[in-house]
């Protein structure tokens, strides 16, 4: 395949993960190690989620053809490119997480749902709890009125089997 050709298919392919993601960040790699790189990449393994170094020229070419070309300033030196299409606050959480450790990681500059966000955005994202708590949290939540409820009927039908028992009682006496 001609070079050129090559080219335009990784920038469609950038394209279209850009288009697709719930999350995209732009990171800046400089000063890790390849160990390092392994570490965060293995930190970031989850369904949908990818962790790619891309060239700025073709990054630029499909920011342009995705509509953000206001992020080509922001994104200049090395870049590696967070993509996550299903949860956007656990990849946001393993990033910063690993740049706690690695001061050589920076996040730029993020994508959440179509909307640029400044890093310290993509910071507070990091913080949400987690999509498996929320969903806990809500099912807690529906669980409760349903566990009163059980607890309620089962308290009238004791109060009802005593009661009887107590006119067994009675009669069996009397």
């Amino acid at each position: 395949m001609p070079r050129m050709e090559e080219k335009k298919q990784i920038v469609a392919e950038v394209k279209q993960k850009l288009d697709e993601a719930m999350l995209v960040v732009f990171t800046n790699y400089r000063g890790l190690t390849v160990k390092e790189m392994t570490e965060l990449r293995n930190s970031l393994r989850a369904p949908g989620v990818e962790y790619k170094i891309i060239k700025n020229t073709m990054l630029g070419f499909a920011l342009e053809q995705s509509g953000f070309e206001d992020l080509k300033e922001q994104i200049t030196g090395p870049n590696a490119v967070l993509f996550s299409t299903e949860d956007p606050v656990g990849p946001a959480k393993a990033l910063f997480d690993f740049s706690k450790g690695h001061k050589e990681l920076e996040i730029k500059v993020g994508i959440l749902e179509g909307q640029v966000i400044q890093a310290d955005k993509v910071k507070d994202l990091a913080e949400l709890p987690s999509r498996e708590q929320l969903l806990a949290q809500v099912a807690g939540t529906m669980q409760a009125p349903i566990s009163s409820l059980v607890y309620v009927l089962n308290a009238n039908l004791t109060g009802l089997v005593r009661v009887l028992d107590q006119v067994r009682e009675l009669k069996a006496a009397g």
